[in-house]
Order: C-alpha cells, then structure tokens, then sequence
C-alpha cells in the first residue's frame, strides 16, 4: 500500500475524506497557475486543474498516491471565480441569484506504478432570486472568502438553494461517489469495510 498524498490545503477535502474512513498520510498543496486558458470550457478547466495539480505533486513524490480535486462553479459557458473580494462575490452572487449554476467537481488520483485515475461530478444548483439585503448578509458573514462563485454550500448560503441536482459532496469540493471508486480500484480502500471516520488509513 502506497503512502496517499492529498494535493489540497482545504479542511473541507480532509473532512470529507474522513466520511469514509480515509486520513491522508501528508498534505501537499500543489501550487500551479489556476488561470483559465482562453475560451476553455469549464469541464474542460475543471479536469485540467485537478489533473495538473496531482502532476504536480507526484514528480515531487514518486512514491506516493497523490489525490487532487477542483471544483468549478458555472454559469453557462463562463466560469465564475474563486471570489477574493466582496467585489467579486457580489458579481458570482448577483449573476447566480434566481438561475440554475453548474458545480463541476473533478477529481484525479495518480498512482506510482504509472496508472492516472480520473472522475468528474456534474451537479445543479438553484438559488432563490436573492434580495440585495440577503446578499450584502451574506458577505457580511465572510464565508464566500476563497470560494468557487462566492459561496459554500455547506454554510448559511444553504438556506439561498430552492434545489440541488448531483452530488452534495461534490458541491462542497470533493464528490465521495467517485473518490470512493477511484480509492478502491486502485486497491487503496477496502470495499467490504464498513468504514467510520479514522477507521481506514489511505493509501
């Protein structure tokens, strides 16, 4: 069994590896340029990044599992930012508010003996059309700060959503569905245990 390097600082991520018994042997965050390539599409930005950053990480350890994620909020064609600035969450917010948004979650795991697994989740999210005192609220209360279109689900912005189509884990960064799978193909997550929290140590 291979040491398993999560390429990711969120506590998100861990947490959610933590759902199925899986604690990383060490976090690396991968540090690549993240900036979308002209008229890229977002599942096409959001397979590149997690890709690029597990890449990154295993030539830095060769002999280690190395599982990387990114999610990509969508409106349409246009892929909306990881907000740093109020500024910028009021647009993500202002421009999803009373529409459907595409949350594109991909994950990839690279392995030493040379084998690339990846997966991409696709689910819809609906806000409430959103009041300007309900936005200004919400920035108010910080959480958009770092996050994909100025929001995290599994914050008060929860209470905004009319509806969720696909993976809740997915939205929140890290789709356990198809982490799950790629953990036990590659021999690193026993399928027959009943896992808890701490219960199983990844790869």
């Amino acid at each position: 069994m291979f040491p398993l390097i999560l390429a990711s600082a969120s506590p998100r991520r861990q947490q959610l590896l933590a759902r199925i018994g899986v604690t990383a042997d060490a976090i690396v965050p991968a540090d690549i340029d993240e900036t979308p390539i002209k008229t890229e599409l977002p599942r096409v930005y959001a397979r590149r990044m997690a890709a690029e950053k597990a890449a990154v990480v295993a030539a830095l350890h060769p002999d280690s599992a190395v599982l990387s994620g990114d999610t990509v909020v969508a409106a349409g064609r246009r892929i909306l930012p990881k907000a740093e600035s109020e500024a910028e969450a009021r647009m993500c917010l202002d421009l999803i508010s009373g529409r459907r948004h595409m949350v594109l979650s991909a994950v990839t795991l690279m392995l030493p003996d040379g084998r690339s697994l990846h997966r991409l989740s696709e689910s819809t999210v609906t806000f409430k059309r959103l009041h300007g005192s309900e936005i200004d609220a919400y920035i108010a209360g910080g959480e958009w700060q770092g996050k994909a279109g100025g929001y995290a689900i599994q914050g008060s912005a929860e209470a905004l959503i009319r509806t969720i189509a696909g993976s809740y884990s997915g939205i929140m960064g890290l789709p356990l569905y198809e982490t799950r799978s790629m953990l036990v193909t590659a021999g690193l997550l026993n399928p027959a245990l009943v896992s808890s929290p701490g219960s199983e140590k990844g790869a």
